[in-house]
Order: structure tokens, then C-alpha cells, then sequence
């Protein structure tokens, strides 16, 4: 079977263009509509309601980004394996969003929000599953595009505007919504990935009844797949380190930093920084990784700098703690998006099943978001907003130390 190549000039721009348009979106409605809808719905319980959404957001996610993964890995349409998913996802996710703006009570908001997550996860299994159309020799320059470009766009770019709509949260939903939907759809279109309706379907394939005792087809042991399951859990503690902050920003800013009427300027500014050095590093990490063979290493020292920007934050207090943080946390979260996925796509234990596996891995960009905050809602419960920044600081560095424990990759 020929495996699909797409030129690097038609790839990047999409691999730019469609993470940032799903998660941009994403980021801005989890970190500050949806808290600021679940206040003015139920103020007193605020905290525990965003656990609850985290919650029930996890579980949501992980079967979904699996299940989206597999049916992608499998599809043979005149558009592709992965354009119909991702399509189809976009459309789901944007009229659900516009269902949470109209939200009068918690269940109704919930109801559309984990709808949302499904359908989210059916354009985030597929699409980064595009990295595996890049030529051999620019698969640093794609991951880099996708992680690093297209990923600091969603992080961190969005929020940026989003910070404006503080005020209209309901209206938000809905234009972020939309902008989801055209921005993936204008991905779709560049990348534009051939059909595969004469790709053969394997005897295994067609054949294949699955079981409890097929666990291990779809997960591998841990003697074959160890260096995977290093990269996954790193990125999964690496993952609730980096937003166990980020998806309390609002919070802290108001309650733990008393921000007051600063609140919206502030988190513009860490996310305008954060910006700039995701856009450096998706520029240079990757093309720099191709060329000096080096991943692991970069990847792994990444999170020191998360865990000096979280004790910033608690140290200082002020705009001066402010600008470390934004600083330190853009140069670690660029450096991790721009490499992390090639380092996941150098590891992964089978290549047939190349969405699935980068499907799974990709779940800490969203189940983190979910664990994240049901680990700081009971910090801050038990210890008050000062603990989640040490809490953030560990668990980066652990994410760190698995990343290096991989064996397979060198350097």
C-alpha cells in the first residue's frame, strides 16, 4: 500500500490553520466563558461546578478522541480517511456551542458542553494524524507547524481576543463557535488530502471481532509500547502542570492576585507573550530538530521552565511575577508543542494505526484541561490558591522525567 504524501508547502499552512482554529476556540470558551457562565448561573458553587465539567469533559473526551481515531484509521472516502471526521466534527461542535450560549441552568450547560467535547474530539484524533503526510525529511518542520505554529495560534492567540468578549460571554460562544467551523473547514481545503478509495482493506481488518482479550491489539504491552507510554504519561503530567493554572487563570487573577479591574489587560498580556514564543519556537524548533537530530532532550528540559513560571506566579504577585510567568511558560509550552508530537510519531508501537496512537496521545490537550482543574478545585479547597502553584511545579518536572526515561529515542 502507498502511503500519502502531501508537499510541505500545501501541509503547513493547514497544519497552522486547523489546530489553531479547534483549539483556539476551545481554549478561550473552557478557560473563560465557561467559568464566567457557570458563575452567573451558580456563583456559590463555582469551583466544584468546574471540576464537575472537568470531570465529566474527561471521560467524554478519551472515548471519543479513541473512537474517532479507530473509525479514521479505517475510513475509505473519495475525501480521505481523516476530511469527513474532521468536517463533521467542526459542524457538531459549533451548533452545540451556540446551544451553551442559550443556557439558562447548569444541567443544560453541561448537556451541551459534553456534546461539544465529543465533537471536538472527532476533528483532534483525526487531524493530527496529518503530520504523517509530510515527507520523511520535513516531519520536524510539520510537527513544529502543527505544535508549535498552529498550536501557540489556539493557546494563546485566541485568548488574546477572547478576553474582549469577558463581558459577552453568552455572544462568545457563539462567534468562537463559528470561527471554529470556518477555520477548520479552511484547513480541510488547503491541506486537501486525496482520496483513498483504492487503498485495500487487510484480511485483518475486514476480519477482526474485538473483545475484553483484544486490550492488547488495541494497547500494547508495556514491553512493547513502553517508550509510548513514557511519552503519553509525560505529556499528561506535563499537561495538568501547565493547566492547572491556565484553566484557573480567571481566578487567580481576580481572587489570588485581586487583579480587579487589571484582570482583562493581564491576561491579554500573558497571553500576547505566550504568543510571540510559541510562534518563535514553532518557527525554529522544528526546522532545528531536523537538522541537529536532536527531540528528546528539548522536549523533556521544556517543562524547567514551566515549573519556574509557576512559582513566579507565587512568589511575586505583582505585574513583574506576571511578566516571568508569561515568559518562562511561552518559552516551555513553544519548545513542548513544536516537538512533542514528532517525538510521540518517533515512538508510536504500530504505523497502521497512526490517528489512533496520535489520537491518544493528543488526549493530553484535553483530558489535562479536564484533570487539571478537579486537582486544583480540591487544592485550592484543602490549601488555598498558593498550593496550585507548587502542585503545577511537580508535576511538570515529573513530565519532564518521563520524557527522558525514553529509550528509543536518543537525543
Amino acid at each position: 500500500m502507498k502511503k500519502v504524501t502531501i508537499p510541505l508547502p500545501r501541509l503547513i499552512p493547514g497544519l497552522i490553520i486547523g489546530p489553531g482554529s479547534w483549539l483556539g476556540p476551545y481554549i478561550v470558551m473552557n478557560s473563560l466563558f465557561l467559568p464566567a457562565l457557570i458563575q452567573h448561573l451558580d456563583a456559590p458553587h463555582k469551583v466544584q461546578l468546574v471540576a464537575l465539567f472537568s470531570t465529566c469533559g474527561m471521560i467524554v473526551a478519551a472515548i471519543s478522541n479513541m473512537v474517532a481515531g479507530a473509525l479514521s484509521d479505517k475510513t475509505r472516502s473519495r475525501f480521505g480517511k481523516r476530511t469527513p471526521w474532521i468536517v463533521g466534527g467542526a459542524l457538531v461542535f459549533m451548533l452545540t456551542m451556540i446551544w451553551a450560549s442559550f443556557a439558562t441552568n447548569i444541567p443544560m450547560l453541561l448537556a451541551a458542553w459534553m456534546v461539544g467535547q465529543a465533537a471536538l474530539n472527532f476533528i483532534v484524533a483525526p487531524m493530527v494524524a496529518w503530520i504523517d503526510f509530510a515527507p520523511e525529511d520535513g516531519k520536524g518542520a510539520a510537527s513544529s507547524a502543527y505544535g508549535g505554529l498552529g498550536m501557540a495560534l489556539g493557546n494563546n492567540g485566541f485568548n488574546v481576543v477572547g478576553a474582549l468578549f469577558l463581558s459577552q460571554y453568552r455572544f462568545g460562544f457563539i462567534v468562537f463557535g463559528i470561527i471554529a467551523f470556518i477555520g477548520t473547514v479552511l484547513a480541510v481545503l488547503i491541506v486537501h488530502e486525496p482520496s483513498n478509495l483504492d487503498e485495500t482493506v487487510t484480511t485483518k481488518e475486514t476480519k477482526q471481532k474485538w473483545s475484553l482479550k483484544d486490550l492488547t491489539v488495541i494497547f500494547p504491552k508495556w514491553s512493547v509500547g513502553r517508550d509510548y507510554y513514557l511519552a503519553l504519561i509525560g505529556k499528561m503530567f506535563q499537561g495538568v502542570g501547565n493547566f492547572a493554572i491556565t484553566g484557573y487563570i480567571l481566578y487567580i487573577m481576580t481572587d489570588f492576585l485581586h487583579r480587579g479591574s487589571q484582570t482583562q489587560s493581564s491576561i491579554q498580556l500573558i497571553n500576547t507573550i505566550m504568543l510571540i514564543f510559541g510562534i518563535l519556537m514553532g518557527l525554529l524548533a522544528g526546522p532545528a530538530s531536523d537538522k541537529l537530530k536532536i527531540l528528546k532532550l528539548p522536549v523533556g528540559f521544556s517543562t524547567i521552565f514551566l515549573a519556574i513560571a509557576a512559582l513566579a506566579l507565587f512568589f511575586f504577585r505583582n505585574t513583574t511575577g506576571i511578566f516571568i510567568y508569561a515568559f518562562f511558560a511561552g518559552l516551555g509550552m513553544g519548545l513542548w508543542n513544536a516537538l512533542d508530537n514528532l517525538l510521540n510519531l518517533r515512538v508510536i508501537p504500530d504505523e497502521n494505526r497512526v490517528a489512533f496512537f496520535l489520537g491518544v496521545y493528543n488526549l493530553g490537550n484535553t483530558v489535562t484541561q479536564a484533570i487539571a482543574p478537579i486537582i486544583a478545585a480540591a487544592v485550592i479547597s484543602i490549601f488555598g490558591y498558593s498550593a496550585i502553584f507548587f502542585v503545577s511545579f511537580i508535576f511538570a518536572l515529573i513530565g519532564g522525567l518521563c520524557v527522558l526515561a525514553i529509550k528509543t529515542v536518543d537525543r
